[in-house]
């Protein structure tokens, strides 16, 4: 069962990106289906947050999905490198986000594998958000789609952490944000090896 589009409209970005540990992604692209539990996020607080593309109201071509109803794929380029996919919440106008920055995959990891380049399973296969979009074939052309989609969605199967097995730190790559930077807005699962470094 997909997480039904009501969850995405919550309104603290915070609270929904630390819920969204256990919570499994699915991707089927061009008929090939993968997907993984998510052990870590990012939350972006939309128009207050310095983190955050759309801090200050900043509308572009670019932030205008983050801009729209939640339940929505946000994807973009990154370093003109790597994609990155963010979840959209809240009611329209909010601008709010949340990136997952990795899963433990359990479906398709083969297909995962030959989209990485990685003969042998490695925990870098899905950890770091680039690393994510490129294992489940996520790219700007999902850029708006629905999550409740059957090319991207999300599912709840009952696995949940306590607070004690999730860590509450600073996000990464975010030190122009000033005091922002400092929020304790990345979540992830203690001690799971697929958590981006630095895990601490």
């Amino acid at each position: 069962m997909k997480i039904p589009h009501s969850f995405y409209l919550q309104p603290d970005v915070v609270a929904i990106s630390k819920s969204l540990l256990g919570k499994y992604l699915f991707a089927c692209i061009d008929g090939l289906l993968t997907g993984g539990y998510i052990v870590e996020t990012e939350a972006y607080n939309g128009v207050v947050d310095k983190a955050s593309h759309a801090y200050g109201h900043r509308v572009t071509p670019r932030t205008q999905i983050m801009f729209d109803e939640g339940g929505t794929a946000y994807v973009y380029l990154c370093y003109g490198i790597h994609e990155m996919f963010n979840i959209v919440t809240s009611v329209a106008g909010h601008a709010q986000a949340i990136l997952i920055r990795a899963i433990e995959p359990t479906t398709g990891i083969d297909i995962m594998q030959a989209r990485r380049n990685m003969p042998v399973v490695k925990s870098n296969i899905t950890a770091g958000p680039g690393s994510v979009a490129k294992a489940l074939g996520i790219d700007r052309k999902l850029n708006g789609i629905s999550l409740q989609s059957d090319q991207l969605w999300l599912e709840d199967r009952g696995l949940n952490f306590t607070d004690e097995q999730i860590a509450a730190v600073p996000r990464i790559g975010v030190a122009y944000a000033g005091e922002d930077a400092l929020l304790p807005y990345r979540f992830y699962v203690k001690g799971n090896i697929y958590v981006s470094k630095p895990n601490k």
